[in-house]
């Protein structure tokens, strides 16, 4: 839920001190441009951050374990030795 004394005008970034001494670990700062809301300066250490920056590299990691999937089916799957001597050979550099 959005706190009414966190939301502020984009403009006082102009006194962004003043800004960013109301930002806290579950307070962020909402900043609205042309009154609405458009911005949200969290604290680095909120878990809100951490949960977001989770969700973004599961993302990521599940797009790249998908695509790697379309390519093995067009290219063919390796067999079971073919993946443990890559990992030997990889390993014995």
């Amino acid at each position: 839920m959005v706190n009414g004394s966190n939301i502020k005008p984009i403009s006082d970034l102009g006194q962004y001190p003043d800004v960013l001494k109301d930002v806290k670990i579950g307070s962020p700062v909402y900043l609205t441009k042309n009154g609405r809301g458009k911005y949200v300066i969290f604290d680095i250490d909120d878990p809100a951050i951490v949960d977001f920056e989770n969700k973004v590299f599961s993302k990521g990691l599940i797009e790249e374990l998908e695509e790697i999937e379309r390519e093995s089916d067009k290219k063919g799957w390796l067999t079971e030795e073919e993946v443990r001597n890559a990992i030997k050979k990889v390993l014995n550099k």
